[in-house]
């Protein structure tokens, strides 16, 4: 018998809910969970707790109480934040898996925190896309206490998490230049095929890359990218600017994923777009949406 019975999620977008309907589904789990958006009801993740036996917090130590495993969901931008708001909660050796896309500083931070307030902080980099393996998407673990917590990850559901190191930082820093290429081919999709549309030589432009790159569509391929940016586009910013401070930690200068940031925040503001199924429809929509009507659109 597993030693988890009850596991909080913090964050309830679209990870902490598939994750929630994947626990569900296998039973023998209670579930709670906290995120700062729980204050307005009309958001995704108030929606998300309708029908689904998840115990709402009070606050975030409210949610964390008696868990045997915290899963951090968040942004990017709020990953210690997150730590600094359930440590004074966490009953000692609870496992806190932390599955946000931060550079390393940041997840080193967040495990300082955790593990002094007696939790074992394991590093979480999420390799993939969650929607399409869901639960047992590609994860790889880090930090000394990766290997107590594989088995019983697997137990659970996560057959795609394994140890990849026993420091903290390396599993981001894999996830992290990955994202340089990932993201910035969606910001750099974008800004091409709009420019191209623009001067009315788009599919010219694709059956280049058909050509060039062959093996993905790259029409099918383009669409999806372009339509990530547009619907994520904000995560993806806060996830690029962590990115950024990941290479510029290397020495280097990230003039790309600086410049991929700007343009996923430019993206999100047109997600409307999203509702046109053909590439070039969507690409006439990007560019119908002015930027005084950014503000009103949904993000």
């Amino acid at each position: 018998m597993s030693e988890i019975s009850k596991i909080c999620l913090l964050g309830f977008g679209e990870v902490g809910q598939t994750l929630a309907e994947d626990f569900l589904s296998s039973g023998g789990i209670s579930l709670s969970a906290w995120d700062i958006l729980f204050s307005d009801r009309g958001s995704i993740p108030s929606r998300g707790l309708n029908g689904k036996q998840v115990l709402e917090g009070m606050g975030a130590v409210d949610a964390v109480t008696g868990a045997d495993l915290v899963i951090s969901a968040v942004t990017a931008a709020e990953t210690v934040k997150a730590a600094q708001s359930v440590a004074a909660g966490l009953a000692p050796g609870t496992w806190y898996v932390d599955m946000n896309s931060a550079s390393p500083g940041m997840k080193q931070e967040a495990a300082r925190l955790i593990n002094d307030a007696g939790g074992r902080y394991v590093e979480a980099a999420v390799m993939s896309p969650i929607g399409p393996k869901r639960i047992a998407t590609s994860i790889l673990l880090g930090g000394p206490h990766a290997d107590g917590f594989e088995p019983l990850a697997n137990e659970l559901g996560f057959i795609g998490m394994k140890v990849f190191s026993d420091q903290y930082g390396k599993a981001s820093a894999a996830k992290m230049c990955r994202s340089v290429v990932v993201k910035g081919v969606e910001a750099i999709l974008t800004e091409s095929l709009l420019s191209a549309r623009h001067y009315g030589v788009e599919e010219t432009v694709v059956n280049s890359l058909n050509d060039l790159f062959p093996g993905p569509d790259w029409q099918k391929l383009s669409r999806y990218m372009i339509s990530r940016s547009l619907e994520h586009g904000k995560r993806r910013a806060e996830e690029m600017r962590e990115v950024a401070r990941t290479v510029k930690d290397a020495g280097i200068e990230p003039l790309m994923s600086a410049a991929s940031a700007e343009r996923h925040d430019w993206a999100a503001l047109r997600k409307a777009a999203l509702k046109e199924e053909d590439l070039a429809d969507m690409l006439d929509a990007i560019m119908k949406i002015s930027p005084d009507s950014e503000e009103k659109l949904p993000c």
